[in-house]
């Protein structure tokens, strides 16, 4: 698990984790092969299922990361798949944010659900 290692390296709280996962997904070459492994996943089995895999290890190390300051499992649950839609669907919003950018807007969704 070396993007745990790396995440983990560098210390800090929960949120500061998170943060460092989004800056280190944020960038557009990992994110264009992640888009295209997922469309290569819809075509193959054996791809989708190491996806998964990946994916599952992905929303594990969110559930972990928001439980430290979050009680109620229920929002656990939520804000890590909001918190994982938004880095993996972030590439297809094109709606105009006046005054901001895509970019901007879900760097504010993602602080909002890293709230206490």
């Amino acid at each position: 698990m070396p993007f745990q290692w790396a995440i983990e390296a560098e210390g800090g709280d929960a949120a500061d984790k998170l943060r460092r996962v989004g800056r280190l997904t944020a960038t557009e070459e990992p994110h264009l092969i992640d888009i295209a492994v997922r469309a290569w996943a819809r075509h193959d089995e054996t791809v989708a299922a190491r996806l998964r895999r990946v994916d599952n290890t992905r929303m594990d190390f969110l559930r972990v990361m928001f439980a430290t300051f979050v009680a109620d499992p229920d929002d656990v649950e939520a804000r890590s798949t909001l918190m994982f839609s938004l880095a993996i669907g972030r590439h297809f919003i094109v709606a105009d944010h006046p005054g901001r950018s895509t970019r901007d807007v879900v760097q504010l969704a993602a602080e909002h659900l890293l709230r206490r």
